[in-house]
């Protein structure tokens, strides 16, 4: 029928369009990240570690890039507007050795020094060179089910004096913060309006009647 003319052959008949936009909404994280908090240790260019955080669509734009500074070490710890489930991680650089070899990945410790990277991290990766972005490391996400803050270390490259990183890309889930201050606010700041006109209209009511 008219799926099989698209040519990805029965029950495939989803556009590679629609497939492609999905994808790229599955690493929408970036989005939730608080960027204002964000930091990088050890970058060269100060603010270019938040341009790796970007749209997966646009990983493959080579001018936005991250490189460490003094050696091959990358720290970046990244809060979240929220509480995050993470599912995945991609780490694209050169097909050289300036790309990250292994990746520590830390939860909920936020402001890390290099020297708090001693600590044990929730889950190590060892790389591959990834130049197009295209593996996904996948976490153990019982150990990443409730993510406010996330580190990720990056202690070697392939022997370069310095590490390059073009794109990280995120992937899970992500809720709204449940902090206790941020909900009275909330409520507060929607219940006045509506607290004003009962008054205003209140004693109408009672002059009618």
């Amino acid at each position: 029928g008219a799926a099989m003319a698209h040519g990805h052959g029965p029950g495939r008949c989803r556009c590679c369009g629609e497939e492609a936009a999905e994808r790229g909404a599955a690493w929408g994280l970036y989005l939730r990240i608080d960027r204002q908090r964000l930091q990088c240790l050890n970058e060269r260019r100060e603010g270019s570690g938040a341009t790796v955080f970007r749209p997966w669509e646009e990983r493959g734009d080579r001018s936005q890039f991250v490189e460490s500074d003094d050696d091959e070490e990358l720290l970046f710890n990244i809060p979240f507007t929220g509480s995050v489930k993470l599912k995945g991680v991609i780490v694209m650089g050169e097909d050289d050795e300036t790309h990250p070899a292994e990746m520590r990945l830390f939860r909920n410790i936020p402001h890390m020094s290099f020297d708090d990277t001693a600590k044990e991290p929730e889950q190590t990766f060892s790389l591959s060179r990834d130049p197009l972005g295209e593996l996904e490391y996948p976490t153990k996400i019982a150990r990443f089910s409730n993510v406010y803050h996330l580190s990720m270390h990056f202690p070697k490259n392939f022997g370069a004096e310095t590490t390059k990183i073009f794109y990280i890309g995120l992937k899970g889930e992500w809720t709204e913060a449940h902090r206790h201050e941020v909900t009275i606010c909330n409520y507060e700041a929607s219940a006045n309006p509506a607290d004003h006109k009962l008054e205003q209209i209140t004693p109408q009511t009672h002059f009618i009647s």
